[in-house]
């Protein structure tokens, strides 16, 4: 009968990791953190592009996703048997709400509109990210 739990219990850990994949990831707004629960402690987690999103561990079965860059990269997190809690698509892309992109030729500027429209603070990423699309 042990056994019989055992597969039932495999068999619904697949379906929902299944389920799982079919969703569109985790997004998740450059400069800005996402809380993700999990549904059990979780012993390993790997981001496979750390420029582009940070995880940091909150606790056992709370972690805290950081857009750090554009782009998509992966988030997986392993039990203490390796077994995976989640093993998902990250894309991370920039506030369109309340922001104003000014285009001068080459110049790119994004203004914060909140309620007025002022300078917006640029990481490294954003940066690296405007002047590859200017070609400078």
């Amino acid at each position: 009968m042990a056994k019989l739990g055992l597969s039932v219990g495999l068999a619904l850990l697949v379906a929902s990791a299944m389920s799982a994949s079919a969703d569109t990831g985790i997004d998740v707004t450059m400069n800005q953190a996402k809380v993700i629960k999990l549904s059990r402690e979780a012993d390993t987690i790997i981001v496979g592009n750390p420029e582009i999103a940070d995880a940091s561990v909150q606790d056992a079965s709370t972690i805290v996703l950081t857009g750090k860059g554009f782009g998509v990269t992966n988030l997986v997190v392993l039990d203490a048997e390796g077994g995976p809690i989640i093993d998902e698509q990250i894309t991370v892309s920039r506030s369109t709400a309340s922001t104003v992109r000014i285009y001068r030729r080459a110049e790119i500027q994004t203004m914060s509109c909140t309620p007025f429209c002022e300078g917006s603070f640029k990481s490294d990423a954003e940066r690296t990210s405007e002047s590859e699309m200017s070609g400078n």
